[in-house]
């Protein structure tokens, strides 16, 4: 289970770096909204154990990053709206950024790139100068080098996500996309992305491409 009060910690801690001191109302309604969207039926792998996840990833990288409390914002927007019946999950998840940072006492400008990079998480390919970007993106896919248990753990769940596709389409599809991704010159742009994620993430993608078509 996923405590709860750590993850609003967090919240409380990224946002009130993010803004001016003493630059806004209470940081927990915000985090409690979030969490409720984080906790919601249809998510099976995009719940608060994914957020907890990225969140980590994004501790490990943070040196990589020009502003790594915004890329920890940008974390807890970048799924917050989700249905897996729909293709416009990033874009409303951005527009909830933008509008709830600044109420929530952020600067516009601050405002704007928490959104920018929820939107990259729609391709995953962040500029090579883009080091907020790099940093979300790998702990967003960190989860493709995981144990052999826990990458099991992660297409099942996403299996269960996408229970509304017939079995052949869902094997088609998420051969696509697995396939994809194999044909990117890098899954990773951090250095530490680079040098300890991607070999085991290619290994992983490979095996699970191998059971589909097989």
């Amino acid at each position: 289970m996923v405590d709860l009060d750590a993850l609003r910690t967090r919240w409380t801690r990224a946002l009130e770096e993010a803004r001016a001191p003493g630059g806004g109302p209470d940081p927990v309604p915000y985090a409690d909204n979030l969490l409720t969207r984080w906790q919601e039926a249809q998510r099976h792998y995009h719940t608060v154990t994914h957020l907890k996840a990225v969140l980590d990833h994004i501790d490990v990288l943070e040196k990589h990053a020009d502003d790594p409390d915004l890329v920890r914002l940008a974390a807890w927007f970048h799924d917050a709206v989700y249905f897996p019946d729909r293709s416009e999950n990033e874009e409303r998840s951005a527009r909830l950024a933008e509008r709830a940072l600044p109420e929530a006492g952020v600067s516009g400008e601050r405002t704007e790139e928490v959104a920018r990079l929820v939107r990259l998480t729609v391709t995953h390919d962040p500029a090579d100068d883009d080091r907020n970007g790099q940093v979300l993106c790998d702990a967003d896919l960190a989860i493709l080098a995981s144990s052999p248990n826990a990458y099991a753990a992660y297409t099942a769940a996403v299996r269960q996500e996408y229970a509304f596709v017939p079995n052949d389409a869902f094997r088609e599809g998420r051969a696509a996309i697995l396939r994809q991704l194999l044909d990117l010159p890098r899954l990773f742009h951090t250095p530490y992305g680079a040098a300890e994620w991607e070999a085991t993430a290619r290994y992983n993608i490979g095996a699970e491409l191998e059971l589909l078509t097989s």
